[in-house]
């Protein structure tokens, strides 16, 4: 490895050397200077980790650099089948402003009437608006009152409406601004001064509202062909959790529990009732359950680069370049190789893991007997991966709903981060929960094509998007 073109191996591997040769040195000297060699290389590899190396986001790279794009044969701007968002006149506008001419101004003549020249401007009114209900009061000549029936949800003397509820879990959940800035939005904005207590009612009737909604979701997903699950740690009440998602491209659903593993699984059960394709990062709770597996091959790209970078493994820098053909191929033909290409590609891969074996070998048995297993390096536990799960890691080549990562998982749970770093953690499990069921229905409407507000509307309406019904 390399740091300010500084080949730090190289450096590292001749002060072994020198270390080695070195006669008059007390024992205790050379196993401590063994020690700060060991540990400076523990570091740097730490240190020269980055987004295409290891799971560490973008954003954590120092001074990154985008990759420059490809060069495409197509005119720069957008393109023929492109949908543009050109500001248009429309044919009903809101109001009308007539704007008539000085005839004093005007040199002498006789004039008559010619249309009018129209120009619009798209502006936005952000008010408050307050409807107030007067049911009628009629008295018998028995002293007898009657009053005409309120609408049902209009159930106090005083309170706030649908549209109201709707934008400040909108701004909550989707938007993921925090309470106080609601607060104050509302307040500059439309004069109503709204308590934080008023917002956590609106996110939790909207949770109940969706309780019918997320039994449609999970079993949809547990009917789906391929299903891609993740899971991400969060923060509660500044206690480590974990956030589990399963989504495919028009459903997702979220849940919050304090396990990572099979006991979360179970308990959120949609995985014990699935059969169809799972794709994932290779969690080994995930292999408990009755179903075929895709692995995320990203993760694959991703640890290979660093094989080869920090280990200098030839075949992982061989076996990345295989897989990224491979992808080509299966894109260029429509997401599905024929058999016989397919198998060609297998034998490859085979050949390159034998070739593999070689280069890394597996870690030699110790003289002394010891329990568990032996512990391998990062490259050979990689190794042992592609080949034990061979069938898992291909399965992109020969199904056409499997994609070749699981990044529609991982898309699905990424604005969690966001939403961690603006609020640091959740207060309690009811709030995460909120979160959770709120935005895996918002997320799905927007797969389905319905707007975040328009869903936020139907559920203060008490209806079900058309799609869920």
């Amino acid at each position: 490895m390399k740091i300010d073109n500084i080949d730090v191996d190289s450096a590292v591997s001749h002060a072994r050397q020198l270390l080695a040769a070195e006669r008059d040195i007390s024992p205790a000297l050379k196993a401590a200077l063994e020690m700060i060699l060991l540990l400076v290389t523990v570091l740097l590899n730490r240190v020269t980790l980055n987004s295409k190396n290891s799971s560490k986001p973008p954003a954590s790279d120092p001074n990154r650099n985008k990759g420059s794009r490809k060069k495409s044969d197509k005119l720069s701007g957008g393109q023929k089948s492109h949908v543009g968002t050109t500001l248009r006149k429309i044919e009903n506008p809101d109001e009308i402003e007539i704007i008539t001419l000085d005839r004093r101004t005007l040199p002498k003549g006789h004039y008559k009437e010619d249309g009018f020249e129209t120009r619009q401007v798209f502006d936005i009114d952000i008010s408050r608006v307050v409807t107030e209900y007067q049911a009628q009061r009629l008295i018998n000549e028995k002293g007898r009152c009657f009053i005409a029936p309120f609408p049902d949800t209009v159930t106090k003397a005083v309170q706030y409406g649908k549209g109201t509820k709707a934008h400040i879990v909108y701004l909550s959940q989707y938007q993921l601004l925090p309470y106080n800035r609601i607060k104050e939005y509302f307040a500059d904005q439309f004069g109503m001064p709204i308590s934080e207590g008023s917002f956590y009612n609106f996110n939790q009737q909207a949770y109940e509202q969706l309780a019918e909604f997320e039994m449609i979701c999970k079993e949809n997903l547990v009917a789906s062909t391929c299903l891609h699950a993740d899971e991400t740690g969060i923060n509660i009440n500044g206690k480590r959790h974990w956030l589990h998602g399963a989504s495919n491209d028009q459903w997702t659903h979220f849940f919050p529990h304090a396990k990572r593993g099979t006991e979360a699984m179970n308990e959120i059960n949609i995985l014990p009732r699935y059969h169809g394709v799972l794709c994932h990062d290779h969690w080994k709770p995930y292999y408990k359950y009755d179903c075929s597996h895709s692995l995320c091959n990203a993760h694959h790209l991703r640890e290979l680069t660093r094989a080869w970078e920090q280990d200098k493994q030839q075949w992982a820098l061989e076996m990345k370049r295989m897989l990224e053909k491979i992808n080509n191929a299966v894109n260029e033909t429509g997401g599905l190789l024929p058999p016989e290409e397919a198998e060609k590609w297998t034998i490859k891969y085979r050949e390159l893991l034998d070739k593999a074996n070689i280069e890394c070998p597996p870690p030699d048995k110790p003289k002394e007997v010891k329990r568990g297993r032996i512990k391998r390096s990062k490259a050979r536990n990689l190794l042992e991966r592609l080949i034990d799960f061979e069938e898992d890691v291909l399965r992109f080549m020969t199904n056409a709903c499997v994609p070749f990562t699981n990044n529609v998982a991982e898309r699905s749970i990424r604005m969690t981060k966001v939403q961690q770093k603006i609020s640091g953690c959740f207060r309690s499990t009811d709030g995460a929960k909120i979160f959770c069921r709120v935005r895996g229905y918002l997320t799905t409407c927007r797969q389905q094509g319905v707007s975040a507000t328009q869903a936020m509307t139907l559920v203060f309406e008490g209806k079900l998007p058309e799609f869920a019904l």
